[in-house]
């Protein structure tokens, strides 16, 4: 759970973008088996950068 409170932070403070949609799509990481912070924070990040 810390891995994705950390990867949320930071793609919202990295990104300005909404909290709820980056929770949304880092925790559907996490549940796909993500698990590393770094790795969450950078999938989030290329994801956010699409939308």
């Amino acid at each position: 759970m810390e891995a994705q409170k950390t990867a949320v932070d930071a793609v919202v403070i990295l990104t300005g973008c909404d909290r709820d949609a980056v929770a949304a799509f880092i925790r559907r990481m996490y549940l796909a088996g993500v698990r590393d912070p770094k790795r969450l924070t950078f999938k989030g990040l290329q994801e956010m950068a699409r939308g």
